[in-house]
């Protein structure tokens, strides 16, 4: 045993050595790159940018293992530090073929606007548009030329989002879902009681997507030179070939992937051009005399510390701790002049909601503006931690409001029958001891105790958005039931003050702090991400063993039939009450 241990010891002693030779390599030869290249002229660059690679809304921080994950924003910060760069001729796109996220496509698509008022091209190719979303597309239709792939087709022809309805299942079962719901447009509690949609949920759910829809079309008919009658024509009759769709407009080019290269090569006259990732090139530093905070979330609201961007916790979530202490932070920093809060979450925990909301307010009556950027959505829990806001930015085509709550459980004791199965309880204290049992309903004393507590949380949910909207209480009731809206709806009806991505959001904090528009500012994360070294400690902490385990744990958890349980249970559990339904849009 004892030579175990110190063989165990050895080996990782060696492993860490290894880490900090390799670390030591790195910087010496990083070091030794920037030497030979004084005096040197920096080559001329295109930044290239693959769509086809999931992006998260915000970085996370460095990973320690290969590439950190591709973020919108960190997408945004380089194409707008690109824009004055001289060594930066221009952008090449490989084009996703199946679709992303529409408020996400709408923020590239900003970002690539900008970035051509200087002057400089952006050429996009694609190997097919042949998934049917419309956001795929979108995310191009800015560029200066749009090149396919001949011997592949375009199929983009709109938007649909698909819901899951387990009431008929419940029933072969003789499962019985027991849920509350604040109000009929809450309607994450539909899955599990309906068959299908209910009026108020088919009429929201096609509500927003057609807002989405017009606001996509209206924008690439700007982009291409046509009308959006003349792009809804087209889409509605797609499937087309490649030939048909360069015929039609919505492509200029033909052409296999090297030959859109070698056109970039002969437009700029240089045969030895670096085509360079955006990931490399990365946002750069900013400085400034005046620095704003930017915190950002992402990912469900839970209790405790953020999680996500490691090996060993995948999921991105948005910690009530870890983002409090952001706002803490910032507000005891002296040269912090206003904070930009970064929301992409569907919501989750009422009671870490209510924690950052807190944070928040703090700042706020500290005499720091704190303006709010909305991501992909910002729902429910998303648009609570958002409610007191000085300013609040949203795409158009953000998923926001649903102003509501909803809870309850599936009682097994039924299904359980069926096999044989049997569970008995024994409460002593209140009755309500027994309600959250995943086997017996509801008493009636437990159902009217459980939903005064649902109330009580809808009440403080509209009561706070009131308060940090300044609209009557009777117009937040009015348009919050659980409803869900596009960023662009949201504006009409008071929920959002403008309309813009991340840039739009940290002018208008320069406006708010008195900063000149056009002056540059240092833009400060808040908490500060871990180091390379805090990593490699962090890596040191945990055992072989629990690296095996939980990449067992996560094997399993990726399979299909795994990950439809695990969202069926995540949707039904206590503690999610200020989530929000956000079906995946194609």
């Amino acid at each position: 045993m004892r030579q175990f241990f110190i063989t165990m010891a050895g080996t990782i002693a060696g492993i860490f050595g290894f880490f900090v030779l390799l670390f030591i390599l790195i910087m010496f030869f990083g070091l030794l790159g920037a030497l030979s290249s004084v005096g040197e002229k920096t080559p001329d660059k295109v930044l290239t940018l693959d769509l086809r690679i999931p992006f998260i809304d915000h970085s996370v921080g460095e990973s320690l293992f290969g590439e950190s994950p591709n973020s919108i924003v960190d997408t945004v910060y380089a194409l707008n530090r690109a824009k004055t760069d001289d060594a930066v001729k221009g952008v090449f796109i490989r084009a996703e073929n199946f679709g992303m996220a529409p408020a996400s496509a709408e923020e590239l698509r900003l970002a690539l606007l900008d970035f051509k008022t200087s002057g400089k091209f952006v050429i996009a190719h694609a190997q097919g548009f042949e998934g049917t979303s419309l956001m795929s597309y979108q995310a191009v239709s800015a560029a200066d030329e749009i090149w396919m792939q001949d011997t592949t087709g375009f199929a983009v022809s709109g938007l649909r989002s698909e819901t899951e309805f387990y009431g008929g299942v419940m029933e072969k079962f003789d499962a019985d879902p027991e849920f509350f719901q604040f109000h009929e447009y809450k309607s994450a509690v539909n899955s599990y009681t309906e068959k299908g949609f209910t009026d108020a949920h088919r009429e929201a759910t096609t509500s927003y997507l057609t807002s989405i829809y017009d606001n996509a079309v209206a924008q690439i008919a700007a982009d291409r030179g046509m009308t959006a009658p003349g792009i809804s024509q087209i889409l509605q009759a797609s499937p087309h070939s490649a030939e048909d769709a360069l015929e039609a407009g919505m492509i200029d080019k033909l052409g296999q992937l090297e030959e859109a290269k070698d056109y970039v090569r002969k437009k700029l006259g240089d045969d030895k051009i670096a085509f360079t990732s955006i990931s490399s090139y990365g946002p750069g530093t900013t400085t400034g005399a005046s620095t704003i905070a930017f915190i950002g979330g992402q990912g469900a609201v839970l209790p405790g510390r953020s999680s996500g961007g490691s090996l060993f916790s995948p999921t991105i979530t948005m910690g009530g701790d870890t983002v409090s202490e952001g706002f803490d932070k910032a507000l005891k920093d002296k040269k912090v002049k206003a904070i930009v809060f970064r929301v992409s979450s569907p919501g989750g925990s009422p009671a870490a909601s209510d924690q950052i909301l807190a944070a928040a307010d703090r700042a706020r009556d500290a005499g720091k503006p704190v303006v709010i950027s909305m991501g992909q959505y910002a729902a429910s829990g998303g648009y609570y931690v958002s409610a007191h806001a000085d300013h609040i930015v949203a795409l158009p085509q953000t998923i926001t409001g649903s102003i509501g709550v909803f809870g309850g459980k599936v009682a097994l004791e039924g299904t359980f029958a069926k096999v044989g199965y049997n569970i008995e309880g024994i409460t002593i204290g209140g009755e309500f001891a027994g309600a959250y049992s995943p086997d017996a309903p509801f008493s009636p004393t437990q159902a009217e105790a459980y939903r005064g507590q649902l109330q009580d949380i809808y009440d403080d949910f509209t009561t706070r958005v009131a308060n940090g909207r300044d609209l009557p209480l009777e117009r937040v009731q009015d348009i919050a039931k659980g409803r869900v809206w596009t960023g662009a709806q949201a504006k009409d009806i008071g929920l959002v003050d403008e309309l813009g991505g991340i840039m739009t959001a940290i002018q208008a904090a320069k406006r708010l702090a008195d900063i000149d528009e056009d002056e540059d500012v240092r833009i400060k994360v808040f908490p500060r991400q871990k180091t390379f070294e805090e990593q490699i400690n962090d890596l040191f902490t945990g055992s072989a063993q629990l690296a095996q385990d939980v990449q067992a744990l996560q094997e399993i958890a990726a399979l299909p039939e795994v990950q439809a349980a695990i969202r069926a249970r995540n949707n039904a559990r206590f503690g999610q009450e200020m989530a929000a339904d956000i079906p995946e849009i194609k």
